[in-house]
């Protein structure tokens, strides 16, 4: 693990021994820096002792390894693959509080088996949001609706849903207490 303990401590303007004696128990000055340097493994009994004694999160204490950027290695359009003008990057997809997955079993619609549909959770008075969109509510029992949100009356209300198929009919749902609204599909090839 990766810590930013010394670059944290020194902003704060303390001493190794400073930060060792406000651990609780106090530590050595030696251990401090040990844990910094990475010669000893920092456990997270370590991390949350040195954080509360530099007075932080012990999430501010953690570096995660940079994730690459993938370069764009061109643009495709009904022209076919063109060189870029200016180099790009685009950066990979990172998980969110307020996300939640579908994962597709079977073929339907639009989706294929093997896909991963992203949706970002939207509390009631946001459900607008999701018009004409594909979104995923939750219904009694621990069961769930996955369907296109063709209409929504007022904050919250009722939502007009047509799930994906031929033939299917219309659902009206009222007043879930949130629904997710589909913003990415990952599609292995």
């Amino acid at each position: 693990m990766i810590t930013a303990i010394r670059e944290v401590r020194r902003a704060k303007g303390l001493t190794l021994e400073e930060v060792a004696q406000r651990c609780d128990p106090p530590t050595t000055a030696q251990t401090i820096g040990r844990l910094e340097t990475g010669t000893r493994t920092v456990s997270v009994i370590w991390l949350n002792r040195i954080a509360a004694a530099l007075g932080v999160d012990a999430a501010d204490l953690v570096r995660l390894p940079d994730r690459p950027d993938i370069p764009v290695a061109a643009n495709l359009d009904s022209a076919g693959a063109q060189a870029l003008r200016r180099p790009a990057t685009v950066v990979p997809p990172v998980a969110e509080a307020d996300l939640v997955a579908v994962m597709v079993t079977g073929s339907i619609g639009d989706y294929r088996a093997g896909d991963e549909i992203w949706c970002r959770r939207l509390a009631p008075g946001a459900f607008g949001q999701a018009l004409n969109r594909d979104v995923l509510i939750p219904r009694p029992a621990g069961r769930f609706l996955f369907g296109r949100m063709i209409a929504h009356e007022g904050e919250g209300g009722r939502l007009n849903i047509l799930p994906l198929g031929p033939g299917a009919r219309q659902q009206v749902v009222a007043d879930p207490p949130w629904i997710a609204c589909a913003t990415r599909l990952v599609r292995s090839l």
